[in-house]
């Protein structure tokens, strides 16, 4: 199926780069054409077709198209989402673990640490998942009010898998006792911070990781290169990329949350929905963070105001959320919303993977819209309006999926 794109900002110039190569540049009469420059990725060994947000801290977006046709999203293709990074990790080397240590302190009855080349020597355990930033898709807020931050497509997400050592089995390997009152961990990397800002460190709820989480030291079978957080990641199935914590140096067991600005007022909700544009002074007590990834579906293929040849075509994309509940179904609607049919799944070898939908349509000239909807076993559903969720940093958008289209 041909589908031809028209260049509207940076970010069509880049996607359709990726797709087709450069058009060569125009130039006056009886002077030779130049060839364009190469575009080069700041993250070395990234697919220069991944669009640059932002060089420095690296945050790049995967096209969808190139999340279309791998079960695992290959690392040379997987987003980047860096607040702050250490010196020299804009990178897919991977950091030596030898010499890296993690320190355990906060309400522990004694400190410890541990050497990172020595996580090898453990059980190992691999988690398929979906890793997504919680501000994927942000840019869809935009149909009510634009809320601030880096304005996502629908790109800022992966299926991808990590490999590791169970948390709770660091802990008794080591001996650490968790004082009573802990009810949250927070762990901190060893990126540089911005300057002006604080370190990065978020607070996680400690029951949950104890449960779940691993100290991961390989993505998709290889050791984690540098700028996805290598050599030590703490990952937990299930959540919002911002708290899989990269360059993992330090875990503290706390009675409450950190009151550092990545934890508030970055990185929150509100409890109760609020009207787009409207303001909120966030404290702990009328908002949460990003922890469980709402139920969502993406389409991949075709495009967002993709023009397509007229004929059959076919609906590919992806469904996935916390978890906690399997993925019972995908429904598609070319009406509106007026009626909807099932797409057929693809079931996920992991609960926290994605699940992979498609269907067949028969589309006529013209301008249409497809929507899709995935509902999980729990009842969970996507919003018709996604804005409902509004809220300023534009996080955790799960609205029905609405692709443009035009035939002919």
């Amino acid at each position: 199926m041909s589908q031809f794109f028209t260049i509207h900002n940076r970010r069509d110039f880049l996607r359709t780069a990726g797709i087709g190569g450069l058009a060569l540049l125009t130039a006056p009469s009886g002077v030779p054409a130049q060839d364009p420059p190469a575009i080069v990725s700041p993250v070395k060994g990234k697919d220069r077709r991944l669009i640059v947000l932002t060089e420095s801290p690296a945050v790049l977006e995967t096209p969808t198209e190139l999340l279309l046709h791998d079960k695992v999203t290959p690392i040379e293709k997987l987003f980047v989402r860096n607040n702050s990074q250490p010196a020299d990790s804009a990178t897919l080397a991977a950091p030596r673990a030898n010499g890296w240590t993690i320190d355990f302190t906060g309400l522990v009855k004694q400190p410890r640490s541990i050497d990172a080349s020595k996580l090898a020597e453990m059980d190992q355990v691999e988690y398929e998942m979906v890793l997504q930033c919680s501000g994927n898709s942000r840019s869809l807020y935009a149909g009510s009010v634009k809320s601030k931050g880096t304005q996502w497509g629908r790109g800022g997400m992966g299926n991808v898998r990590f490999a590791g050592v169970r948390l709770s089995q660091v802990l008794e390997r080591l001996q650490v006792e968790i004082g009573k009152h802990a009810a949250f961990v927070t762990a901190e990397g060893r990126d540089d911070p911005l300057p002006g800002k604080e370190d990065f460190e978020h607070s996680l709820p400690l029951d949950e990781v104890l449960q779940r989480a691993i100290f991961a030291t390989k993505l998709n079978g290889a050791p984690i290169p540098s700028c996805h957080g290598g050599p030590v990641r703490l990952v937990t199935p299930g959540i919002y990329g911002t708290m899989q914590i990269k360059w993992l140096s330090c875990l503290r067991f706390e009675a409450t949350e950190t009151d550092n600005y990545n934890q508030i007022p970055r990185y929150r909700v509100p409890i109760k929905p609020i009207a787009p544009g409207s303001k909120i002074k966030y404290t702990f007590d009328n908002s949460r963070f990003n922890w469980d990834m709402k139920l969502k579906s993406v389409v991949l293929s075709p495009t967002a105001d993709a023009r397509l040849k007229p004929g059959p075509i076919h609906v590919h994309g992806v469904a996935f959320n916390d978890g906690k509940a399997a993925i019972e179904t995908v429904l598609i609607s070319t009406d509106f919303g007026q009626s909807w049919r099932r797409a057929k799944l693809e079931r996920r070898t992991s609960p926290y993977a994605w699940t992979r939908f498609s269907m067949p349509l028969l589309l006529q000239a013209g301008k249409h819209s497809i929507w899709t909807r995935a509902v999980d076993a729990w009842g969970r559903s996507q919003p018709l309006d996604g804005s409902i969720h509004w809220n300023p940093s534009g996080y955790e958008w799960n609205g029905v999926e609405k692709i443009n289209v035009i035939v002919g």
